[in-house]
């Protein structure tokens, strides 16, 4: 009877750590995962997915095996330390050592788009009522400081690499302004204090610099 009991110890100390055993209708928040990430885009834009909604590349959604749907977490890309806060609405990946399937949108937050699969960590934030405690805690956001706006995409291009050059995550975003195509030079994704002193920074090196949150 006491080897009984002490294996079925094990057995269930063991169950506590497997993902596959964590319930799908409740998590506590703050639970953690880390493991590999991978998205998924315009093959599945528009279908349906597990929690009925349609599939938009361009939301800021992700597909798990376990969490509840509508569960709120923040990702982050353990390769460059970038985060983004996106809700479970599908099933997946099923490919193993991969733990979160995530949208186009949010593998462009993230800066995974080209790697393809990167290692993360997942902390829960739960449902929308408690992730929205998270961010009034935290000010979570996601701010750019833009350093410039050029109608010229090549113009664009080469403030880009400049800025680029000086470590900071830059990207090209492109913008319709009563009919004009312009192309912002944006930099980040940042908190909006990161944002404060990236644009003090950079407005000391003479850059023309606006906060922007997406």
């Amino acid at each position: 009877m006491r080897w009984a009991a002490l294996l079925l110890l094990v057995i269930l100390g063991c169950a506590a750590y497997r993902v596959e055993e964590l319930p799908t209708t409740s998590v506590p928040v703050g639970w953690r995962q880390r493991g590999y990430a991978s998205w998924y885009g315009p093959k599945f834009h528009g279908r349906r997915t597990a929690s009925g909604e349609v599939f938009n590349m361009y939301s800021l959604t992700a597909a798990h095996r376990t969490l509840p749907l509508g569960t709120y977490v923040r990702v982050t890309n353990l390769k460059n330390g970038r985060s983004v806060v996106v809700k479970i609405n599908d099933r997946g990946p099923f490919v193993r050592g991969r733990i979160i399937d995530l949208s186009y949108a949010a593998a462009r937050r993230l800066g995974m788009v080209r790697d393809g699969v990167v290692p993360v960590e997942i902390v829960v934030l739960g449902t929308p009522q408690e992730a929205s405690s998270y961010y009034s805690r935290f000010h979570f956001g996601y701010h750019y400081v833009q350093v410039g706006s050029f109608r010229d995409w090549f113009n664009a291009i080469r403030l880009a690499k400049a800025i680029k050059r000086m470590g900071y995550p830059v990207e090209i975003r492109p913008v319709d302004v009563k009919g004009e195509r312009f192309y912002r030079v944006l930099v980040g994704p940042y908190t909006p204090m990161g944002a404060q002193k990236v644009a003090s920074r950079l407005g000391r090196k003479g850059y023309r610099v606006k906060i922007y949150r997406d």
